[in-house]
């Protein structure tokens, strides 16, 4: 009986810090992007700051809606093998309510596009996707 209570709460345990590490792979990506965000803006380079508008620019409504537009940057950002961009793609694609079936065509797109290569950077943004939806549950 011992044994069954201490295997309970090692997997309890063991299921709880997977919970925290994985919710954590999210939320360590948005700390760091703001705080390195805020620190290169914060140097007041205008080129820079140009660049950081008209690409915030690029992804607003128009011809387009913004839901396109993200899962167009996000297929790109996989074929590019940018990890960065595909995880802030993701972020944005899961806000603005892409669903699984259209997910699994993007990521199918860009992988046709970009070919094997893309595959570990596939891997990687199925397994933030899944935390970005877990965060959801």
């Amino acid at each position: 009986m011992h044994r069954l209570v201490n295997a309970s709460r090692s997997l309890l345990t063991s299921t709880l810090h997977n919970q925290s590490t994985d919710m954590a792979l999210v939320e360590q990506f948005d700390e760091y992007r703001s705080r390195m965000n805020e620190r290169i803006l914060g140097s007041d380079n205008l080129i820079i700051k140009r660049l950081f508008n008209l690409d915030t620019n690029t992804y607003a409504e128009g011809a387009l809606n913004s839901k396109t537009k993200e899962m167009i940057g996000l297929a790109c950002s996989m074929v590019l093998r940018c990890d960065d961009c595909v995880k802030y793609h993701l972020g944005k694609c899961h806000e603005l309510g892409v669903t699984e079936a259209e997910m699994q065509e993007i990521f199918s797109i860009a992988t046709i596009i970009g070919g094997t290569i893309v595959i570990p950077h596939l891997r990687r943004a199925v397994e933030y996707w899944d935390e970005l939806q877990k965060g959801t549950e």
